[in-house]
């Protein structure tokens, strides 16, 4: 069985692989942002190890490793956790900006950053959740948009970097999906929210499981995922 390192396990499509993941026997462990959220996650997943870890600071998250215990190998990286602030470029200010960026972007890097030793060790994957704003930008989307390009090419550098040492990178580029972050965009878009009219997390986290789990002699770069319906 592997061993999985988790961001956003507490809902949507973080929770959706994670429960998918423990069903299956797999060793979790799971970022959380503080030690509230921490025992919040240990009781939604039993026999879960939690590490905790604020993605709204990158700068701090070798200091808070520092001081826990971690993996000895990772079999894969699952940047799934994420903020959207909506806005006009002319009406965001550099706070909205840096606290997008550092959750969406900054962060993942430093992650990918830390672990990089255990996922060479175990020829590990890394799969970031994107989003379909993250190859197209739209009107009001600038600054989630813009963290997701940037993930992208994230992810495709890391790729070309670690292909040698036998790591994997992925990224999934879900459309709107039915979670509690997608209520958040209805909100802001002042919407009316109707969760049956888009992708259940549990679709999502099949096309996850499926980079995830496909034989070592391939790997899907990118996945793009829309609503059925």
């Amino acid at each position: 069985m592997g061993t999985h390192m988790i961001t956003g396990a507490g809902s949507g499509i973080g929770a959706a692989v994670a429960r998918r993941l423990a069903d299956r026997g797999e060793e979790l462990w799971l970022l959380a942002r503080d030690a509230g959220r921490a025992k919040e996650l240990a009781g939604q997943f039993p026999g879960a190890r939690t590490v905790v870890g604020d993605l709204a600071a990158p700068e701090k998250l070798d200091w808070a490793f520092g001081k826990q215990p971690l993996p000895d190998r990772l079999d894969s990286l699952m940047h799934i956790a994420g903020v959207v602030e909506l806005g006009a470029i002319g009406d965001l200010g550099p706070k909205a900006w840096q606290r997008t960026l550092a959750a969406n972007l900054l962060s993942p890097a430093e992650l990918t950053r830390q672990f990089l030793p255990q996922l060479r060790t175990a020829k590990g994957h890394v799969i970031f959740v994107n989003s379909g704003a993250g190859l197209n930008a739209n009107a009001q989307w600038g600054a989630y948009a813009a963290s997701k390009h940037g993930l992208k090419a994230l992810a495709d550098s890391l790729r070309a970097e670690e292909h040698g040492n036998g790591v994997r990178v992925t990224s999934v580029y879900p459309g709107r999906t039915a979670t509690p972050m997608q209520e958040s965009v209805f909100r802001q878009e002042g919407r009316e929210y109707d969760a049956s009219q888009w992708i259940d997390p549990e679709s999502v986290a099949t096309t996850i499981l499926t980079a995830l789990d496909l034989p070592r002699d391939a790997e899907i770069n990118d996945l793009t995922v829309r609503p059925g319906r």
